[in-house]
């Protein structure tokens, strides 16, 4: 299984499920592993965080049990995340990632970062905090700065989250090369939305090591070329 803590000699793909056919998940997932694809994306959304409503433990448990080696990257758009940490980790998931948007001091009343932090990596779990594109550099520094020792992989949003086919916020990238000067050599950076292989490049010059796919891969009828095309950025 994939050990997101390497650096990789180019930049991973992970492929969301969030495009892929939900009537025809695992042969869907197999294919675009079979293609290239590095590791699975699982986009969590709790109909408040974001509008829309996604998958749980149930999805997270049924790719595991049909792709028992590929490593699942789960990113939850939700207002509590703590509340998933102990059924997401026995249902599979390798990588747990939260919002900064739900923590202190940018929510007063929410998450404790660290705390949750902790309470990721005992459950078996790589940790990951995600900030969205509104959130300004002084959040982050206060909200993902202080821990981002502890952390295993950053995930910077390149549109608003909460559904897939929106185009790339090129704004971002600013943020993705502040975390690139002040992450440890273990932690991954990666980014999601409006990525294809014209947008690629973009984000991995400027420090993305992690990419997440949805439509631009899972939409194409050429799914190799694709990945091809987004591992050889920056390389």
């Amino acid at each position: 299984m994939l050990d997101i803590t390497q650096p990789p000699t180019h930049p991973l793909i992970a492929a969301s499920i969030l495009s892929a056919d939900f009537g025809a998940m695992a042969k869907d997932c197999q294919d675009v592993l079979g293609k290239g694809a590095d590791l699975l994306h699982i986009d969590v959304m709790d109909g408040h965080f974001v509008s829309n409503l996604t998958m749980g433990a149930d999805m997270i448990r049924g790719v595991r049990r049909h792709l028992p080696d590929v490593f699942l990257d789960v990113h939850l758009m939700v207002q509590r995340p703590g509340d998933y940490v102990d059924s997401f980790a026995q249902a599979g998931a390798n990588l747990f990632a939260f919002h900064v948007e739900v923590c202190k001091p940018m929510r007063p009343d929410g998450v404790d970062a660290g705390e949750l932090i902790k309470r990721i990596r005992d459950a078996g779990m790589s940790p990951g905090m995600v900030v969205n594109p509104p959130t300004t550099l002084q959040q982050l520094e206060q909200g993902i700065g202080p821990h981002l020792n502890d952390l295993d992989l950053v995930l910077v949003m390149s549109v608003i989250p909460g559904r897939s086919g929106q185009k790339f916020i090129p704004e971002v990238l600013e943020k993705t090369r502040w975390l690139k000067e002040r992450t440890a050599p273990g932690t991954r950076i990666e980014m999601d939305g409006g990525l294809n292989v014209e947008t690629t490049p973009l984000a991995v010059a400027a420090g993305t090591d992690v990419i997440v796919t949805a439509s631009a891969l899972f939409g194409s009828d050429d799914r190799a070329k694709v990945i091809v095309a987004m591992k050889a950025a920056g390389v």
